[in-house]
């Protein structure tokens, strides 16, 4: 665990650095997945063999972390800073070179090794593979990145249509959750956490996930995008009544 908080705290630096350059704090939000890859490879490398377990969890991991990766940077690159990062900037002034570092680089290298831990579990398990828990977290890691990957490009299909500027996608996958991608990863994460409880004190590492959940709900994710989303659209207030925020469940009738 120590080998992986290293190695991320210094890609996480030499990614800061690059960032100063660039101007664009954001292109943190790319290699977010691409870091669980970095920090299983610091595991893995001190590893006598390579068990079916770990290359199994490792096989997913770069699955999940691939289609992210490539999914934020079609959306990103060439589009400026992502505008929580931009406020930021402006916000904190001459300060912002030193203050990213903590605030967004250090953070997140930190969290990543935090919700990490089910991985370092399951990588450095011996148990008996596959186990039943093996097995439904594979099954979980599955349906997450199907539900997450559906709803990504339901959203970008959306969003590339002039005529559904300021609409509210209420279709799909949509219909039954305000935020179905951030709960398509959240069961990606469950799912590791599953692999893991086959590990000696496996159980504990489910903070991990249950870290990631939170962070989805209440955090960087659902609570920050809905901030101020019923002002640039009037429709999110009905569609806030009558939809799920997470959990994807058949909606709601509006009340009158």
């Amino acid at each position: 665990m120590t080998a992986a908080l290293l190695t991320l705290l210094v890609a996480f630096t030499l990614l800061w650095l690059v960032s100063l350059a660039l101007r664009d704090a954001s292109i943190v939000d790319i290699c977010w997945g691409p870091a669980f890859v970095l920090a299983a490879s610091a595991t893995l490398v001190t590893l006598d063999a390579i068990s079916p377990r770990a290359a199994t969890v490792t096989a997913l991991l770069v699955l999940w972390a691939a289609r992210l990766a490539f999914h934020l940077a079609r959306r990103n690159l060439g589009h400026g800073e992502d505008p929580r990062y931009a406020a930021w900037r402006q916000q904190h002034g001459p300060r912002w070179w030193w203050r990213s570092y903590l605030q967004v680089f250090v953070l997140q290298a930190v969290i990543a090794w935090g919700v990490g831990w089910p991985i370092h579990a399951a990588l450095t398990s011996g148990a008996a593979f596959p186990a039943p828990t093996d097995l439904i977290g594979i099954g979980l890691v599955i349906i997450g990145l199907a539900v997450e990957t559906v709803a990504d490009r339901q959203l970008t299909a959306f969003r590339a249509e002039p005529a559904n500027r300021g609409r509210v996608l209420d279709t799909g996958l949509w219909r039954y959750s305000r935020h179905p991608n951030y709960f398509g990863d959240a069961v990606v994460w469950w799912g590791f956490g599953a692999m893991a409880l086959a590990s000696p004190g496996g159980w504990m590492t489910l903070a991990g996930p249950a870290a990631m959940t939170f962070l989805l709900m209440r955090v960087s994710g659902v609570t920050l995008l809905e901030r101020g989303m019923t002002d640039r659209r009037p429709d999110y207030a009905r569609y806030i009544a009558t939809t799920s925020a997470f959990v994807p469940w058949p909606p709601r009738t509006a009340a009158r």
